[in-house]
């Protein structure tokens, strides 16, 4: 055997390795909703629940299987839980309706397959609660230097 087909044969069996290793590691590191919830939240601080956010400040949003959806509006992250959130997938496309610049926690989005080429499925719809800002803690200021007495 030349040492060129060792090294094809150790490419090949490392290669397949390192596909059969892939969905082991995948499924190890499969976050819980909670903890992809709190993942997305990090370092950040809530505020005090509002009723609506401002539609043109939304830049993403994230659905969290059966318990949230997450509106990221820049600096300030909005969480939203649902009061009934068993329909929320997060391998559904939300589909949001408003009859304003707002949405509101009276409001109702509708979720939807992703279709690949076969279009989207309605799946339902859920009704949405309060928003819940998070936002980064501000720097606490640096403590003031000890007066230097004259001497």
């Amino acid at each position: 055997m030349s040492f060129h087909s060792i090294l094809r044969s150790a490419a090949l069996v490392g290669g397949a390795m390192a596909l059969l290793g892939a969905p082991l590691a995948q499924a190890r590191e499969r976050l819980t909703p909670e903890q992809q919830l709190a993942k997305i939240i990090k370092d950040r601080v809530p505020g005090k629940p509002v009723n609506c956010i401002n539609l043109t400040e939304i830049r993403s949003t994230t659905i969290i299987d059966k318990t949230a959806i997450v509106y990221d509006m820049g600096s300030t992250i909005y969480v939203n839980r649902p009061p009934y959130p068993q329909s929320l997938d997060d391998d559904d496309v939300l589909i949001t309706k408003t009859w304003g610049s707002q949405l509101c926690s009276v409001d109702i989005v509708q979720l939807a397959t992703r279709g690949g080429g076969a279009g989207m499925w309605w799946r339902g719809s859920v009704g949405l609660g309060e928003f819940v800002p998070y936002t980064k803690p501000k720097a606490a200021p640096a403590p003031a230097a000890p007066a230097n007495p004259a001497g």
